[in-house]
């Protein structure tokens, strides 16, 4: 069941940051307490192929998330120790050292079975069953409001890596209608017209497109 324009869930989380400290942090909480918006991106695995790509990638684009008052959050099923030793590990052998912002280590899947995101796999009946595989999670993303509210959610299957560059996008969107109380076409980008929410506004803007 869709997430969007509910309240993330109140649960706190291991979390390990590049300097090795493990602590709880709840979503819900980062988001009112300090009026940001936040990007929660899931990937199934520490020491995996697409994983370190996207983890980068988010790095990368880490001051455009800033600069939109935007809190970056990674986050698995691995634990905390398992996070440092990955952050510990050099770019050039697979690592993601260098990487700033916190990871997750939502080792007892609290979270992710509460956001319904586990890749999970039951073999047998009701009474009578086995998990199949590593029930991790699939490459899942949310942006969350300073009011806690998700408005925005995605899912892709294991293979599938993202683009940032969308999430920043979503972002500007966003934060336009809050500003502004206008609605964004499609394909839009800052800087680009919007539209009011009349049947006018819509025939202006397609007979200009």
């Amino acid at each position: 069941m869709s997430q969007v324009g509910k309240k993330f869930p109140n649960i706190s989380v291991n979390a390990m940051n590049e300097m090795g400290d493990t602590f709880k942090l709840n979503v819900l909480h980062e988001a009112l307490d300090n009026k940001k918006k936040i990007i929660l991106f899931w990937y199934p695995k520490d020491f995996t192929f697409v994983c370190p790509t996207e983890i980068h990638a988010f790095q990368a684009k880490a001051s455009e998330f800033e600069k939109r008052n935007t809190m970056v959050i990674g986050a698995s099923c691995d634990t905390a120790e398992v996070h440092f030793a990955w952050l510990s590990t050099a770019k050039d052998n697979g690592g993601i050292e260098g990487v700033t912002f916190p990871l997750l280590a939502d080792s007892n899947r609290q979270l992710a079975e509460t956001l319904d995101i586990l890749d999970t796999q039951f073999i047998g009946t009701e009474d009578d069953y086995v998990i199949e595989g590593d029930n991790v999670t699939y490459r899942a993303t949310y942006l969350i409001d300073e009011k806690g509210t998700i408005f925005h959610e995605s899912v892709n299957v294991m293979p599938l890596g993202r683009n940032v560059d969308e999430y920043l996008r979503l972002i500007d969107g966003y934060t336009h209608n809050q500003v502004h109380g206008e609605v964004c076409p499609a394909n839009w980008e800052e800087g680009k017209d919007t539209l009011s929410e009349s049947r006018d506004s819509v025939a202006s803007y397609l007979a200009k497109h």
